[in-house]
């Protein structure tokens, strides 16, 4: 049982074929065998091709905060769920003793309307549930970098006292200037080095230097010399 190697093509073929009249793997609602599957699949395919799977995989994608709270057995690998014989389509009517095994072994899904419906409100309830206690939370600290710059200016003669009081005269929400030192560079020429702590989602580096190396007067190019997570 199962769909072979999810990262070949007969796997995948295996996987779309069987997602060609299914939403989820087992079942009418998202449980532990949509999340064993979708690990073992591991990044979005290739839509063209499996055009089943990428539409269940991107469905699947949104319930990623919420897997561990989906229903069913989470110790089971993906071999345990798909086809007896991939790439092979099942047809109940034609395969009544299989149809009685799946009944045997088939731990999360129904053919019963009514407990189908029952799964998947309780999925869903579990999922409003992790998203309240999520939000109960607030939110976490903002993700921080200690980046290093280094600022050029033409040559000898560029004012740096001047250059450097243009960079700190940058101002913006989640941007702290830390500080600096001239470093030699050759032929009477040094080049400014700046520490600044960003707030990732607030500030571009690439625009940052963009905005800085805008003083064409006094500067050259820019460079990170150095970017570390905090």
């Amino acid at each position: 049982m199962g769909f072979g190697d999810l990262l070949a093509d007969a796997g995948l073929s295996a996987l779309n074929t069987w997602l060609q009249s299914r939403s989820y793997i087992v079942g009418y609602a998202p449980t532990q065998a949509d999340v064993a599957i979708y690990k073992a699949v591991s990044s979005a395919p290739d839509a063209t091709k499996y055009p089943h799977v990428d539409r269940w995989y991107k469905h699947i994608a949104s319930y990623v905060d919420a897997f561990e709270t989906l229903p069913g057995d989470a110790s089971l690998p993906a071999s345990t769920y798909g086809p007896e014989t991939a790439p092979a389509t099942e047809t109940p009517a034609k395969a009544p003793a299989a149809a009685k095994e799946d009944d045997d072994i088939n731990l999360f899904g129904s053919d019963d309307e009514e407990e189908d419906a029952e799964q998947e409100a309780l999925a869903r309830k579990r999922l409003e549930e992790y998203r309240a206690k999520k939000a109960a939370k607030g939110p976490g600290p903002a993700a921080k970098s200690i980046v290093t710059l280094e600022v050029k200016p033409w040559d000898d003669e560029t004012d740096l006292a001047e250059m450097e009081k243009n960079v700190r005269a940058i101002e913006k929400d989640g941007l702290v200037w830390g500080a600096s030192q001239l470093i030699a560079v050759g032929y009477g020429i040094k080049k400014l080095q700046i520490n600044l702590v960003v707030e990732d989602e607030k500030i571009s580096i690439d625009e940052l230097q963009q905005e800085i190396e805008a003083d064409e007067e006094h500067v050259q190019s820019t460079d990170v010399a150095a970017m570390q997570k905090l």
